[in-house]
């Protein structure tokens, strides 16, 4: 029987070898670049983020700003500064305006540990940065714009691992060309929902049937006209948006799943409008 309501499972295994795996990243690096996704950003943030990170500088990165309506998320870049005591910045993958800007501060979060190390004596050295998040929050895409203009691999660092590599954005910082993956371990389920959303949860865990709907209550509840006029029906259902586009199946019944599909990537791409989902 098809499940009517949305209910995301975690699944505790994981998220164990996924924090060991992240906690052995983070012993390598002097900084961290914390990927948030602007449409939620503070449900792509992990709560507990200081006990996973220990004492690690982090700066913030609010990406997928094209997305989202720009003065609505400079409310929020002020309320991350104020609750997180880190830079926060806003970004986009398609675009490298922010390069130099995201690279600096990365230097400036790693200083203080690199003039303790000098104060033992070793030689200076690069910043070492690593860039972590949530699941789909465009890590990979972070990674791949500051790497862009420097494809050099340094390889491994002597004595602290063979498996990780190293690239070299400029003399001055050494970015970890893997992400750190945060897991996503909470009960909460109204953001499990929020996440599902924006795709930052495996498909196998619940239906785009369900999600779809959700969304579209969501949607419909704070952004009625924008949605209405999108789509152009009046009645906000997925029933209703199969019909108006003529997405049948046998026997005469609308295409939910396909209608589901579709909803979905409206929203993703930002098809129906620049929206936050996340409340101050």
């Amino acid at each position: 029987m098809k499940k009517d309501k949305l209910h995301i499972h975690w699944y505790p295994g994981h998220i164990a070898k996924a924090e060991k795996k992240l906690k052995e990243q983070l012993s390598l690096v002097d900084a961290v670049i914390e990927v948030i996704d602007a449409r939620l950003p503070l449900s792509s943030s992990y709560d507990n983020i200081t006990g996973l990170l220990g004492d690690k500088p982090r700066l913030l990165l609010l990406n997928k700003a094209d997305l989202v309506n720009t003065q609505e998320l400079n409310t929020f870049v002020k309320l991350l500064e104020e609750k997180s005591g880190f830079p926060v910045l806003k970004s986009d993958a398609k675009n490298s305006k922010d390069l130099n800007l995201i690279v600096k501060k990365a230097v400036e979060l790693s200083e203080p540990r690199i003039q303790a190390l000098m104060k033992k004596g070793l030689l200076r050295r690069p910043a070492r940065v690593m860039v972590v998040g949530m699941p789909n929050v465009g890590k990979s895409s972070i990674i791949n714009k500051l790497t862009k203009s420097s494809k050099t691999k340094i390889g491994a660092k002597a004595g602290v691992t063979r498996q990780q590599q190293w690239v070299r954005i400029n003399p001055q910082l050494d970015l970890l060309d893997t992400p750190g993956i945060i897991p996503m371990k909470q009960e909460d389920q109204a953001r499990a929902k929020k996440l599902a959303f924006v795709n930052a949860v495996s498909e196998n865990a619940y239906s785009n049937e369900i999600v779809a709907k959700e969304l579209l209550g969501l949607l419909n509840e704070k952004y009625p006209q924008i949605l209405k006029d999108f789509y152009k029906v009046e009645n906000l259902s997925l029933d209703d948006i199969a019909k108006s586009r003529n997405w049948i199946v046998s026997g005469g019944n609308p295409d939910i799943e396909r209608t589901a599909v579709y909803v979905l990537r409206d929203f993703r791409e930002g098809k129906i409008g620049k929206f936050i989902l996340d409340e101050i």
